[in-house]
């Protein structure tokens, strides 16, 4: 039960990251007897530059890529499905082009990425895998026909870089990507997107009776987080709360001291830190026309 909750949260997050950069498909349905691709992503034709802030991940997106990621190590049958996958999207590309009478190039098949959190040296060496110089340790190249990659979560290196995939990873793996992703900056991109999804996650754990360690211990490393988060919430609300209410104050006493207020001052006025407010508060007093508000405002560089 617990893996189609670590499915879900894989496949909104892997889309919430990629929605900006193209087409993103979760769950995308192919041919023959009926299989699913777990994320099926389409590039825009103008790739956005800061699609570098994914790191590695942002590498798999500059191409059509497959991305199937496994909460559990991907056993070679399931490596084997995935391939196929590939190949019949390959064959419907093929079929589409021989329809609109147009030449398939390989930029427009997709790249098959497998994510798993853990693989044998046992299972690579079936699969004839290779490392490739120009890229990070951990992620396995089958030969080149078969376009396809198994990504070993748990052997990338601990990097920025690395950091969305290893949010995909699981036990110690995963609980260091969470603190690197908490300790990163408020407004860092993706940042508060991806808490929320793992707090969901976190949720939806909790109400499941038959939990893996993995999943007690993440539930364990998450709650301070989530705790501090909604306390850190809750003040923000709080002091929105106090600036709106003092904005509100202000605003009646200069109605009351110098006349309607023009909105284009309304709207500087709202955009004072409490701090200013105060201020404002004060120098209010000595105010007798719009002209001195629209002079305090200037010198605030509002």
């Amino acid at each position: 039960m617990t893996r189609f909750i670590h499915d879900k949260f894989a496949k909104d997050y892997l889309e919430e990251l990629l929605k900006n950069y193209g087409e993103v498909k979760a769950s995308e349905k192919v041919s023959g007897e009926i299989k699913e691709i777990d994320v099926l992503f389409t590039p825009t034709k103008q790739q956005s530059s800061n699609i570098e802030i994914l790191g590695l991940l942002g590498r798999f997106a500059e191409y059509p890529a497959l991305i199937e990621p496994f909460r559990n190590p991907a056993s070679t049958d399931e490596i084997c499905d995935c391939i196929l996958k590939l190949l019949e999207v390959k064959a419907l590309l093929r079929r589409e082009a021989k329809t609109n009478k147009t030449k398939l190039q390989n930029s427009e098949i997709p790249k098959l990425w497998i994510l798993t959190p853990t693989v044998s040296e046992t299972r690579l060496s079936s699969f004839g895998t290779m490392q490739q110089a120009s890229w990070l340790s951990g992620v396995h190249f089958l030969p080149d026909a078969l376009r396809t990659a198994i990504v070993a979560i748990h052997q990338l290196p601990q990097t920025p870089e690395t950091l969305w995939l290893r949010l995909l990873g699981r036990g110690s793996v995963q609980s260091q990507a969470i603190i690197e992703l908490q300790a990163l900056p408020l407004d860092y991109p993706y940042q508060k997107a991806t808490l929320e999804l793992v707090y969901n996650l976190r949720e939806n754990l909790r109400v499941n009776q038959e939990l893996e360690a993995d999943d007690r211990e993440l539930i364990m490393r998450l709650e301070p987080l989530y705790q501090r988060d909604r306390e850190q919430a809750k003040e923000e609300g709080r002091q929105k709360g106090r600036q709106e209410g003092r904005q509100d104050l202000i605003l009646r006493l200069l109605n009351r001291r110098i006349g309607e207020i023009d909105a284009s001052l309304i709207v500087k006025i709202k955009g004072l830190s409490i701090e200013q407010l105060e201020n404002l508060g004060e120098a209010l007093l000595d105010f007798s026309s719009v002209a001195d508000l629209e002079t305090w405002l200037n010198q605030q560089s509002i």
